[in-house]
């Protein structure tokens, strides 16, 4: 992706003091409670209304969004309020459709963006457009799926692009709905740094009591913008109730967020010191988790051990170990004697792990 740097520009033309704010409900219900959330946020900082109008599910039978009815609705917020409009497009057919309505923001779901067939269908759907194309992470955690998306789409001579956040599935449970993993974004922000980058929060959390801390934290890492979930009635909202919030609601949380400003050298600097604090302690979390995992892994091992009777030390195996994690540790320019300090202690408290199981 050559002169990356207009893709920039689309973001730059809104004329922002503050980071973008798309928001509007997750599903399309009725015209009267489309058009109730967006004369809401009107003259708030929201600058796109965002509403799914198809609605991709994972089981048969859950509502699975109103359809094409929903794009004039849509077509009456933007001229009864002046926001720019915003929807989800899983297919050629829904471009089609979408363009005939002039949605000015289109994005492609985490569940599209893991097939690059449905990714290529929609990105010749909409060659050559205008419109700005977002496109959500992959339902797992894979950057080079990710990234083949915006690619796909910047072939297709689209150059209003920019990416959306929205965590990733886990097997296992966390206190979130979708892990944030939050080191891929920065990644993707360190290789990309002029492809705009949207967190989508409510996807992450699943539940309204913590988008503000994660909202946060995704300003505190330099995104560009949120898109959060809007709804007049959460509650009874007809789709992922748990994570919207009200209008007002949404009111307070954007004047409570810090917004990280550039207004002197000084400021500068703190803002980027800021920046990477909060990346190390993204990745200092992920460490910890990890190494917990690995410890449930050895405690795994000593049961084994101890139902065979086998010592608990095996020499070999860690020799194995320790070589191929200093060859791996030079390869990313850690010294062997880092590396040698840290997988002792790791494998120490290994040991101690599965003495206590042995043991017990």
């Amino acid at each position: 992706m050559e002169n990356r740097k207009e893709m920039r520009t689309w973001l730059n033309e809104f004329n922002l003091k503050h980071p973008l704010v798309i928001a509007g409900p997750c599903s399309a219900e009725t015209e009267d409670q489309v058009l109730k959330i967006a004369h809401d946020l009107k003259d708030t900082d929201v600058s796109v209304y965002r509403a799914g109008i198809w609605k991709p599910r994972t089981r048969p039978g859950m509502f699975e969004g109103v359809g094409a009815i929903g794009l004039k609705w849509l077509d009456k917020v933007k001229k009864e309020t002046g926001l720019l409009t915003a929807t989800e497009v899983a297919n050629a057919s829904h471009v089609k459709l979408a363009l005939e309505y002039d949605i000015d923001v289109l994005w492609i779901g985490a569940r599209s963006t893991v097939s690059p067939f449905i990714v290529q269908e929609i990105a010749d759907a909409l060659n050559g457009t205008d419109k700005i194309v977002l496109v959500k992470n992959p339902v797992n955690p894979d950057l080079s799926l990710w990234l083949g998306g915006i690619e796909r789409l910047y072939s297709a001579n689209i150059k209003k692009l920019g990416v959306i956040h929205r965590g990733f599935s886990t097997y296992e449970k966390s206190k979130y709905r979708n892990n944030p993993e939050w080191q891929l974004p920065i990644e993707l922000q360190n290789k990309f740094p002029d492809l705009p980058l949207i967190c989508d929060p409510s996807h992450i959390a699943g539940r309204r009591d913590i988008l503000q801390d994660i909202s946060q934290t995704a300003l505190d890492l330099n995104f560009d913008g949120l898109m959060i979930e809007t709804h007049i009635d959460p509650d009874n909202a007809w789709s992922d109730a748990a994570q919207q919030i009200t209008p007002s609601v949404l009111v307070k949380m954007m004047n409570d967020l810090k917004i990280r400003t550039l207004t002197s050298e000084e400021a500068d600097y703190k803002n980027q010191l800021n920046t990477l604090r909060t990346q190390i302690d993204v990745i200092d979390h992920g460490l910890l988790e990890t190494l917990g995992k690995r410890m449930n892994v050895a405690i795994s091992i000593g049961e084994l051990k101890k139902k065979k009777n086998v010592a608990v030390l095996q020499t070999k195996r860690w020799n194995e170990i320790l070589g191929n994690m200093i060859l791996e540790g030079e390869k990313k320019g850690l010294s062997e004697e880092f590396v040698l300090r840290m997988f002792k202690a790791i494998h120490q408290e290994s040991i101690n792990n599965q003495n206590k199981v042995i043991n017990s």
